[in-house]
């Protein structure tokens, strides 16, 4: 398989999980919210939650996967960048969005 069908299938891929967990999660929201609860309430009765952090934790994932590979499609057909300059400074942005993400899945446990 040559890597832009690996790509554009990751992509996809990551698309359907994120179309799930955006759907969950705004789902979970408006019913927390529309319950009366704060943000400081839910996140206390999320804190601690392996489940949370499993479902955020896929979220994080799935972002850290399809970000990086749009990015990727922009820069490439905007700015004609090519190469491994390119390669690095995509996967280099995916790795900062998985840090970050899961920096804060982790402040489930804090």
């Amino acid at each position: 398989m040559r890597a832009e069908t690996g790509l554009w299938i990751a992509q996809r891929a990551s698309a359907a999980v994120l179309a799930l967990c955006v759907l969950v999660h705004l789902l979970t929201i408006v019913y927390a919210v529309q319950g009366g609860l704060t943000a400081a309430e839910i996140l206390g009765r999320t804190r601690g939650s392996w489940g949370w952090a499993a479902f955020y934790g896929v979220f994080v994932l799935a972002v850290a996967v399809h970000a990086p590979i749009g990015l990727r499609a922009v820069m490439r057909e905007t700015l004609g960048w090519r190469g491994k300059s390119l390669e690095a400074a995509v996967a280099a942005s995916g790795l900062c969005l998985a840090v970050l993400g899961w920096r804060a899945v982790a402040g489930l446990f804090a």
